[in-house]
């Protein structure tokens, strides 16, 4: 009887090897689990605006035109990005189809929403996931875009972008991280600027190492049940959030825990809670229901990074293995997010 392949390894002291050899088809090309890096920015690239979730004003897009060609960018504007259908930006086809086309139009490089609010949930359904796979490219942004960086990334094994969205403020401190990670291809270390405002507090001092994932709070938590979210073991999660009250927060953590979530995760990063209140009736400090959650989980955790609806924020690699320091407040890529080849 023919020795099997996983036996013959076996057999040989190879097992472990093969498991940390990337898995290729028939034709050499990578399999469907292996990740895939979009290729880097270049200057004079095109990007293309889409508008998958709420409504965009004309005047916003020539204000993203200006940013974007303040860095040697081009821009390719969706077909449906001024429509508009209630509070969304369109409906949910025509919304699905700019996504869509973006990633089959060889002229793109990068795709970058106008803002978040609401509706990228709705069109996952829609999303055309293998033809994504099959044509890697950046995709950035946050807040409701959290939906669609942690659905393609789960569906499509592309590595997505957490940073800023068209409308964002582009200064000195945002740009930098933006061309460092998506322009150089570097394996970058974000730590807050020591001459800001924003200071870290650790939760629970250590390292870890593990797989980072993460975005919107509210949106991320709108997705558990749904078949359109990342594994979680062993990973580093990071959440943001915005004009929420703690006890929301509070909430929205429990219903991480009791989904089982935040047992699997090796690390967390609580970035900015941007406007949120302790509300009108007595209330835990959000700190307190920090510590309350994520304590009992032994692992490394921070809040305060420079993550969220804020002016300076880091680019964040969804999917990209990285290092994490409590005691210091560090995100450490330890590989690039980007490909360099052509």
């Amino acid at each position: 009887m023919p020795i099997k392949r996983r036996e013959f390894l076996t057999t040989f002291g190879l097992a472990t090897l093969a498991t940390q050899i990337p898995a290729l088809t028939a034709q050499g090309k990578p399999s469907s689990n292996t990740i895939l890096k979009p290729l880097r920015l270049q200057m004079g690239d095109t990007v293309g605006l889409i508008a998958p979730a709420g409504i965009v004003d004309a005047k916003d897009i020539e204000a993203a035109k200006k940013s974007f060609l303040q860095l040697g960018l081009k821009v390719k504007q969706g077909k449906h990005i001024l429509d508009r259908y209630g509070y969304l930006a369109g409906r949910d086809a025509d919304r699905a189809d700019d996504v869509n086309s973006m990633f089959s139009d060889r002229s793109i490089k990068a795709i970058i929403p106008m803002r978040g609010g609401w509706g990228c949930n709705r069109i996952l359904p829609l999303l055309n996931y293998s033809l994504i796979r099959s044509h890697p490219k950046i995709l950035i942004g946050y807040s409701d875009i959290t939906t669609l960086l942690l659905a393609i990334n789960a569906r499509s094994r592309l590595i997505t972008f957490h940073g800023p969205v068209a409308t964002s403020t582009w200064n000195e401190f945002t740009v930098d991280y933006f061309k460092r990670i998506l322009f150089n291809g570097e394996a970058v270390t974000m730590q807050n600027s020591n001459g800001g405002e924003v200071r870290v507090g650790i939760i629970a001092p250590g390292k870890a190492r593990g797989k980072l994932i993460g975005g919107n709070l509210s949106v991320l938590t709108a997705m558990v049940g749904s078949p359109y979210l990342p594994s979680w073991n062993k990973s580093i999660l990071f959440v943001e959030e915005i004009g929420e009250d703690v006890y929301r927060v509070d909430r929205m953590l429990t219903q991480l825990k009791t989904a089982g979530i935040l047992h699997q995760i090796a690390g967390f990063i609580f970035g900015q809670c941007t406007n949120c209140s302790l509300g009108d009736e007595p209330s835990f400090t959000l700190i307190q229901v920090l510590q309350d959650h994520i304590l009992p989980l032994g692992i490394p955790a921070w809040y305060g990074s420079m993550i969220g609806h804020i002016k300076d924020k880091f680019t964040l690699p969804i999917g990209v293995e990285v290092e994490i320091d409590a005691n210091m407040g560090t995100i450490q890529m330890l590989e690039a997010a980007v490909s360099v080849e052509k």
